[in-house]
């Protein structure tokens, strides 16, 4: 096994699990850290191993701080690269606007509902280094990051998701397939 790779943390495994509890969040000198480096690195090597994954927080891999990384497979193509690590993540704005999507979650597997969400968010993050940063997004994206920032505060999609159904992996694998 990658020494990387770590197991996504599943919802009924325990009503205490790290995926209910409010992520701490990174202090100054824990930046560029190996320890920090390395949750970073775990981080992307397991959501490169879902290939129905486009984001992944730090509580899904058991650890309660304020990370999640996304997947560059989330982007456009021709899209302007952007930061793909996102550190004590916050909301700065947020549209009027909110969008009804389709949601599913690698820690609730195989559930999918509807949740609705702001169309456009921008976000105040850090990346490995400490280096501050704010990033604009609208639609998929900003559905993501509204969907790993509740991560970090022990929220899941199921919590307001509604029209919830439960589906086998062999059908949404056939389904992704279409």
């Amino acid at each position: 096994m990658n020494k990387h790779l770590e197991p996504i943390v599943q919802i009924n495994e325990s009503l205490e699990n790290s995926l209910r509890k409010k992520s701490l969040p990174v202090m100054a000198a824990e930046y560029g850290s190996t320890e920090l480096l390395n949750l970073i690195t775990k981080m992307r090597t397991t959501l490169a191993n879902e290939e129905d994954g486009v984001a992944l927080a730090a509580p899904q891999i058991g650890i309660n701080k304020q990370v999640f990384v996304v997947s560059p497979l989330s982007y456009k193509e021709g899209t302007v690269f952007k930061p793909l690590v996102f550190i004590n993540p916050k909301i700065i704005k947020k549209s009027s606007k909110k969008i009804e999507m389709q949601e599913g979650c690698l820690s609730v597997r195989w559930i999918y509902g509807k949740t609705k969400r702001y169309v456009g968010v921008t976000i105040e993050a850090s990346d490995e280094n400490g280096k501050l940063f704010t990033y604009g997004a609208s639609g998929l994206i900003a559905h993501i990051f509204q969907h790993e920032i509740d991560h970090l505060g022990g929220i899941l999609f199921i919590d307001h998701g509604y029209n919830l159904e439960e589906y086998t992996e062999a059908e949404m694998k056939e389904a992704m397939k279409k």
